[in-house]
């Protein structure tokens, strides 16, 4: 083991289960600091000593040294706390070096050839509080060995095999009377025993009598018959037996007898498990009982039915049995009048509400009915004062909202169910521990710690959650509680739906309040639509924008009615010159002036009071004029802008679609008009006046003839004959 010599700081070291043969420790003597080394299980049969180690934890059983493999240096360890040793033959002498040291627990494996020379007294020196020996395997019992070692306060003896005399067992009889000597032993652990019945009774009757307290037997192997017999329950000391993984070869076995021995023990505490029972009777007088413990047997409905005498016991556990039909366990304990402690977990139990009320023992307090095929209906069938409730790993889907009686329950574990809800603390007012992980709740309510006050533990992973708005909320109250109240969070939850999310931890999961808030999402999407419309409406006022749909749908009509119109007949419906617009306030300049002056080269030209067609609509007159006249002469002054016609006829006038894109406007500014005396509603006219040149009527009487030359010309064309002679 060259590579450990550069490891200074090394403190543990496990090399055990190898095939490591020989050790120098003084490979270790750079290893200053360590503290725990395992060499069990390996092929050791000698080890060179070295000085320097000062170990706590040193193992170096189960392998194969004839003697035991202590170390003069050994004495030195004054931090020792475990020792572990194997050999195959004992010797006083061969503890010497560790006598002084008070190791709290050794390890002593004897090989398979122990026996062939015994030293009775080789560990009476040792000093330890818990002893271990592990004698050899599949071997007949024929030891000396006094194991009364007088500092040992746990003695644990394993491979007890006495099979072969009829008689019983004598060599270990022998070395279990010893123990008498040893005041301060209290707890006894026999470990894998092959023994006859009779055996098995005589030994229990042998320790009874001693000063142990706490005896256990695991892993026995219990052969030939069982002759009657009275057993002794006076002077003892035990106040705990337990009897755990039993086997047998015998089937005429009379268990009447054993169950009436184990029933009628003065002790307060029982544990009879994986014995394969099938009964228990119940004790011929008050029993002493406190704690009995009848787990993985095959007890049915039946044990303890009207049984009387276990008024003093407090816990009760009959896991993993036969038991199926929960009214009859209520009624098993309806005369243990100091039962507060129940567990039938891992049964077969089922309640039906018609089979009627519940009686429980009125001081149950704690009920473990896990693991079995219960449903809703066993909320009502419920101990009055129970405090701490496990139903977990049933077949429970919701919680009845009538259930009640159940304010003091403080622990609830209804983990591995079907529920699809998180249950609030309205009838468990003083609930304080919930799990609830392994069901199939994805939307737990955001009201849960609202409503239980006085939770201090809540373990809800592994649920399918769904991510949406309403776990949002129950999010945030998470994050508005002690870190140390939401058990397994965030590792332990998770999205599972949408695909989208699945796998997501929930701290991780956002969603927007917009999308989240329908009041929000309303008030986001009506307000801004209502200032939309209101500025709309405002606009459209402002704007006249009734007025232009009127013009609009006028105008749409006579194109409709233009479209089938041959393009050549159009240019031979043009009859006029120019079409003229005016207020009739200037009609004085209009006929003085401007008419005569036109008409005298032969212009021809449309006036409404004269060319108007009688029958027909205003509009519909004023867009036949200008479709049939070359030009639309406009005549503006402040009195133009203040008719309403007038702002008609401009309308029209420029949006004509037979002449679209040809310069067909012509504007005259009789007087000035001040951009305020324009009204908004001829916004078009303030954009013709400032894109479009206009011609201004001079007041100059000299310049009169250049503007009337200038206006001839721009509507001078000569009109189609046939055109002419239809006017």
């Amino acid at each position: 083991m060259p590579d450990i010599l550069s490891l200074s700081k090394l403190k543990i070291l496990i090399i055990s289960h190898n095939r490591i043969q020989y050790l120098d420790l003084s490979v270790f003597k750079f290893n200053q600091e360590l503290e725990y080394l395992d060499l069990s299980h390996n092929n050791l049969e000698k080890i060179s000593c070295h000085p320097t180690l000062n170990l706590k934890h040193l193992d170096l059983s189960f392998n194969p040294f004839d003697a035991l493999p202590i170390c003069q240096e050994f004495g030195n360890m004054s931090q020792l706390e475990f020792l572990g040793l194997s050999a195959t033959q004992l010797q006083k002498s061969s503890v010497q070096s560790i006598t002084h040291l008070h190791i709290s627990k050794v390890l002593l494996v004897l090989g398979d050839t122990y026996g062939e020379r015994e030293d009775a007294e080789s560990l009476q020196d040792l000093k330890t509080q818990s002893l271990h020996i592990v004698f050899p395997t599949g071997k007949e019992f024929h030891f000396i060995l006094d194991v009364s070692v007088g500092t040992t306060v746990s003695l644990e003896l394993s491979n007890i095999k006495c099979v072969l005399d009829d008689n019983g067992c004598p060599y270990f009889e022998n070395v279990l009377s010893k123990l008498q000597k040893n005041s301060r032993l209290s707890n006894l652990t026999l470990n894998n025993i092959e023994i006859t019945w009779n055996s098995f009774f005589t030994i229990l009757q042998l320790v009874w009598r001693t000063n142990i307290e706490y005896f256990s037997i695991s892993n026995v192997k219990l052969q030939g018959y069982l002759d009657s017999r009275d057993f002794d329950y006076s002077d003892t000391s035990l106040k705990a037996l337990s009897i755990h993984k039993v086997v047998h070869d015998v089937f005429s076995l009379p268990q009447g007898y054993v169950y009436k021995i184990l029933s009628n023990m003065n002790i307060q505490h029982l544990t009879v498990s994986a014995a394969h029972m099938v009964h228990m009777v119940c004790p011929s007088q008050i029993s002493p009982f406190l704690y009995l413990n009848f787990s993985n047997n095959l007890l049915t409905d039946t044990v303890f039915i009207n049984c009387t005498n276990l008024a003093n016991l407090k816990t009760l556990i009959l896991q993993k049995n036969q038991l199926k039909e929960l009214v009859n366990i209520v009624h098993m304990t309806q005369e243990m009048k100091s039962l507060q402690q129940l567990d039938v977990s891992q049964n077969s139990l089922m309640y039906d509400e018609s089979e009627g009320n519940c009686p429980w023992a009125r001081n149950l307090l704690s009920l473990n009915m896990s693991s079995n095929i219960l449903t809703d209906s066993v909320f009502r069938c419920l101990p009055p004062q129970i405090k701490v409730l496990d139903l977990h790993n049933n077949r429970i889907r919701s919680i009845p909202k009538d259930v009640t009686g159940l304010e003091t329950l403080q622990e609830l574990n209804l983990a591995s169910n079907s529920l699809a809800h998180l249950p609030g603390c309205g009838i468990f007012s003083s609930l304080s521990i919930l799990i609830i992980d392994y069901n199939s709740i994805s939307n737990p309510s955001a009201d849960f710690f609202q409503s239980c006050q006085k939770i201090r533990s809540l373990k809800a992973g592994n649920n399918p959650f769904q991510c949406s708005c309403e776990l949002r909320d129950f999010i945030q109250s998470i994050g508005q509680v002690s870190s140390d109240v939401v058990e397994g969070w965030p590792e332990s939850y998770k999205c599972d739906y949408p695909e989208s999310y699945k796998g997501t931890p929930l701290k991780d999961f956002q969603v927007s309040e917009l999308s989240c808030n329908t009041a929000l999402l309303i008030v986001t999407i009506v307000v801004p639509g209502l200032v939309l419309a209101v500025a709309v409406t405002v606009l459209c006022i402002y704007l006249d924008l009734p007025w232009y749909l009127r013009m609009v749908c006028q105008w749409t009509q006579t194109r409709r009615r233009a479209r089938n119109v041959p393009l050549e007949e159009l240019q031979r419906t043009l009859q006029f010159h120019a079409f003229i617009s005016y207020s009739g306030h200037d009609s004085a300049w209009v006929k003085n002036e401007l008419i005569p002056n036109l008409e005298k080269e032969d212009i021809r030209i449309c006036l409404h009071e004269r060319n108007f067609v009688a029958g027909k609509s205003i509009v519909e007159n004023i867009i036949n004029c200008i479709e049939k006249s070359y030009k639309s002469i406009f005549v503006l002054s402040p009195n133009f802008v203040q008719s309403e016609w007038c702002h008609y006829e401009l309308y029209f006038a420029h949006h004509n679609l037979f002449h679209e894109g040809s310069d067909n406007l012509i504007l005259i500014l009789l007087d000035p008009i001040p951009q305020y005396s324009i009204p908004s509603s001829y916004h078009k006219l303030r954009a013709l006046m400032a894109q479009r040149t206009y011609l201004e009527w001079p007041k100059e009487k000299s310049k009169h003839g250049l503007f009337w030359a200038n206006l001839r010309a721009s509507i001078n064309i000569k009109l189609m004959e046939k055109a002419a002679e239809i006017n």
